[in-house]
Parts: C-alpha cells; structure tokens; sequence
C-alpha cells in the first residue's frame, strides 16, 4: 500500500504541475488583454505552454491537446465573456476559437516532433499562428478579436511601426519575444551557454528595438491634411427595446437632430451617427418615400456644406435569375425575392449615397452557407433573420471634396479590409456601430481600441459613433483626442486632418500574413515527407529473399 500511494504522488505531481502551466497561460494572455489589462503579460503568455509543449516533446507524461484547450478556452472566456450578454452562443464561440488554437498548437507539436526537436523548432509556432490569424478574417466563422497584435491598442505608442506591418507586425512581435524567453530556459535547462547567450542578445534586440522605433515615430509624427470639422452623435437608444421598435423609429432621428444641433457651425462638413440608427426600411429603389432620409435631407439643407452619414436598415429586390443566392429571401409564397442589408448612408442635400456592410457578424448576421437549413434564422438574436446581402468590396462615399470610409461595426476590426477604403483615396474614417447589446462590459471598450490600431495602420482621423458605448475621435497616431461615457445621450466636435497620402500597410495589406501561408504550406509538406520516409523504414517488409538471407 505505501509503495502505490508513492506512485499515485508522484503521477499527480506531473499532472498538477501540467495543469498549472495550461492555466499560468491562459490566465497570462487575459490578464494581457485591452481594457483594463497590461499589454506586456502577452510577451510571456505563451511562455508556460512553449514549457509545457517542449517537456511532452521530450518524453515527458501529459496530454498536450486538452492542456492547451485549456490554456486556449480560459483566454477565450476571460477576454470575450461579455459576449453572452448578447448570445447564449457565446459558450459555442469559445469553444470552437479554443479548439481552432488548440489545433493550430497541436500541428505545430507534430512539426516540431518531426523536423526539428530542439528549442529551435518553437520557431515554426510563427507562421503556423499568424496563417490561423489570417483565417479568421476570410473563412465564414470570423472572429479575428483574439488576434495577439491587438494587444497594444492600449499602448499605442509602442507600435506605430504598424503603418508598415498591419496589426500582424504585432502577432509576430508576440511570438517572437515569448519564443526567446521560452529557449533561454529550455537552453538553461541543458546547460547550452552558448545558445542561452545568443537567445538573450537576441531578445533584447527583439524587444526593444521596436519599443525604441516606434516611441521616434511617436514623437516626431504630426497629423495630415486639411481641416475638417466634424460632429459624432451618441444617441443612446437601448437596441432591446427602443431602437428596434416601430414607435421610437421617429424619436430616434430626432434625438440625432436634437443633439448635434447646437454644435453645428458653418465650418461644420460631416454628422456621423451610429449603426442601425433608421429602422424603419428603406427600399434602395424609392429612397424619396423614407421619411428619415426626408428628415435628415431637410435638417442639412440647411446647411449646405454640411452631410449626414447614419446606418440603416436597406432593402432591394433580386434580380431575375438570382432567386437561389443564399442571401435572397422570399415574400412568403410568392415568386418575389428581397436583400436585406446594413448599410451606412450619407445623406446630403441633393440625394443619398450607400454603401452595404460587408464583413457581415457571424450567425447574427451571415448563417454559413453549410447551415442552408437555417436560412431565414438567426442564431443569436432576436432582431435578425437569415443572412445580410453584403457589398463584395468596400466602396467609399463622396461630399464636398472628400472621399468617406465608413466601417460598420464588425467590420472595424478587419485591418485589411479598413485599409481598403484608404486605398480608393478615402481622407477620413468612419465606424458606425452599435455596442449597446453588451451591455457596460468590456466588450464595447475593446471594439473602441481596435479603432486606434487602424488609425495609424491607415494614418487617418476616425469618428467613431456607437449607438451607445464609447464614441469619439482618434488622430493619426491613434490618440483618443475625446470620447463619450457610457449609456449617456450626447454629441461631441472636434476638428480633423483628412489625410490624403496611402502609407505601406494600405498599399499592401496583410502580406506579413501571406508569407506565413507560404511558410505554412511548405512545413506541413516537410513534415509530411518526412513522416512518410519515417513510415516507410518502420514499415517495410521482408521479401522472400531477404529472409532466406537472414536464416543464412
């Protein structure tokens, strides 16, 4: 009996000590993560499961998949737990996005196993971690929140170098220091002198130098262009019960006009109010007959220099021939075909321009086309139904001189696709949302941060309007110059630089994320050439003259 009980410690110790490495992770990289958290927890977030992985690696008891679904599930949780306020489908998010890592984590074990079983193959993490980044921005379960570079929303002076890199530049960062940090003390461990002192020359340089970059870059950037005045709404409509409900259609445009009155003055060019603001349907073909779009063209008639730029809720009839398109849904029996859409408007004096939201939210808006059965529902929310016809590509809108990004909600935290609105020449962004499904939770802060990252991936001035939540203006160095409180009607006014010049990342987009496909692709093939040349030695088997040889 007391030689079992010695084993039964000595297997617990093992496991405890697993356990305790998968949980120091995940609850690192939440302890890392905007608002109230501290950016520099990321650099050492993945360092316990790099430990944890190596020790497996080597021989070591564990079973690596579910110790870093662990790890992966408690950061997905503790970051995102506010999504539940919205969707009982918050758990199904978390687990899937845990999964997806986990998975991502698992391949690069195997890899690693098989090409090369050192402290250097936790290098091949790189390219397999910023691929899965990359795909969450374009496979049809979105949800790119998590990507690791969005941690320094909150330090933004630490990464204005991201004009150049995207918000990739950011993951890569991440990964490299707590890669470095990972083999100093895996080198430690087996006395490797020589690999300890390069891992640590290299990580101070890793660390630093960018740190140093980018505070030069920091002081010395000043904002671009021309003035332009511009006015942010926050209605504060509560989207449960007032903004979705026919009776308060009328009293929500004019709470716009109420609040943003006062601050109007004849160097005034833009109002910006928040996502879904006008619900009561406009149909693409007979603008003429929306009574919002009326109110708002006789409030800014009145001054002509000045446009209006809301969300709504959009409508237009599919065309003949297009019945079977996922998005199209049907008037009841009959042979007749409709989109619905989340548009952004901008309402001047003479007409209105729109554009249809095209980063579409997953199961609140965009049912995955494999879930055909589910169509005309809607996984969350009460308020939507079936999926949203989106814009293939973003389009910018044009007033007085300037070509107008506006970002709807979700889409603001696509880094490639905001920069595309740069791209075909747009001085100014927008982001239109509406945060009050969440409720006062982190959830709305976080979104307001992903706001300041592409501001300076673009360098452009953003007004940004939430239904309620968090509105407010960021300059070029992403710099909140003022912003609003929560669940409080109000309007704010500041003076922006529409910026007219397109900086590398915008011209280029996610090409850090590109080379990583590559990389990826060319890794798996290795380490499936190299398991098979591995198999084919283990599994050979003798032929008739090669035993009569061994009997000899």
């Amino acid at each position: 009996m007391a030689k079992k009980k010695t084993h039964d410690k000595v297997a617990q110790g093992p496991r405890f000590r697993n356990i305790l490495l998968a949980v120091l992770t995940g609850g690192l990289l939440t302890a890392a993560w905007p608002t109230w958290g501290i950016a520099s927890l990321a650099f050492v977030g993945f360092v316990p499961l790099l430990m944890l992985e190596d020790r497996i690696a080597q021989g070591g008891k564990g079973r690596l998949f579910w110790l870093s679904f662990l790890a992966f599930l408690i950061w997905n949780a503790g970051t995102t737990w506010w999504v539940w306020n919205a969707t009982p489908a918050a758990i199904l998010a978390w687990v899937l996005n845990a999964l997806f890592m986990t998975i991502v984590f698992i391949v690069f074990h195997f890899t690693k196993k098989k090409v090369c079983n050192n402290p250097w193959g936790n290098f091949f993490l790189i390219p397999y971690w910023i691929a899965f980044e990359y795909l969450t921005y374009h496979w049809s379960i979105k949800w790119p929140w998590l990507n690791l570079g969005g941690v320094f929303s909150s330090t933004v002076s630490w990464v204005q170098w991201y004009e150049y890199t995207g918000l990739v530049g950011g993951t890569l960062w991440v990964l490299l220091v707590n890669i470095l940090i990972a083999n100093i003390i895996q080198f430690f461990n087996s006395k490797e002198t020589k690999n300890i002192l390069v891992n640590i020359g290299l990580e101070a340089v890793v660390l630093l130098v960018p740190i140093l970059v980018s505070k030069a870059m920091y002081k010395h950037y000043e904002d671009q262009g021309e003035d332009t005045e511009v006015i942010v709404v926050q209605q504060n409509c509560d989207p449960w019960n007032e903004q979705f409900d026919s009776q308060f259609y009328d009293q929500v445009i004019q709470n716009n006009i109420n609040l943003s009155l006062p601050l109007v003055t004849p160097q005034t060019h833009f109002v910006v109010s928040s996502e879904s603001a006008i619900q009561e349907g406009i149909w693409l073909h007979e603008v003429d007959k929306a009574h919002a779009v009326n109110t708002l063209r006789d409030y800014v008639k009145r001054f002509p220099q000045m446009a209006f730029v809301i969300g709504g809720t959009t409508f237009e009839w599919v065309p003949k021939g297009m019945e079977d398109d996922f998005p199209a849904r049907q008037i009841g029996d009959s042979d007749k075909y409709y989109y619905c859409h989340n548009s952004a408007l901008l309402i001047d004096g003479v007409g209105m321009q729109h554009r249809n939201k095209s980063q579409l939210t997953p199961a609140v808006e965009a049912i995955p086309e494999w879930m055909g059965f589910l169509r005309n529902f809607s996984l969350t929310m009460g308020i939507a139904r079936g999926t949203l016809k989106g814009d293939p590509e973003a389009q910018v809108m044009t007033f007085g001189g300037h070509k107008i990004g506006a970002a709807i909600c979700y889409e603001s935290a696509f880094g490639e696709y905001v920069s595309s609105f740069t791209k075909k020449g747009a001085d100014l962004l927008f982001v239109i949302t509406n945060d009050g499904w969440w409720g006062h939770t982190p959830g709305y802060r976080q979104h307001f941060e992903f706001s300041k990252l592409r501001a300076i991936e673009n360098r452009r001035c953003i007004a940004r309007s939430a239904n309620t939540g968090r509105s407010g203006f960021i300059n070029q160095r992403g710099d909140v110059l003022q912003q609003t409180h929560y669940w409080e009607p109000d309007a704010i006014r500041e003076t922006l630089k529409a910026n007219d010049k397109v900086t590398f990342y915008a011209q280029h987009g996610d090409y850090l994320s590109r080379i990583a496909v590559y990389i990826t692709f060319v890794l798996l093939l290795t380490w499936g050439a190299i398991s098979l040349i591995k198999w084919n030695r283990s599994g050979e088997k003798p032929t008739k003259k090669t035993a009569k040889r061994k009997k000899k």
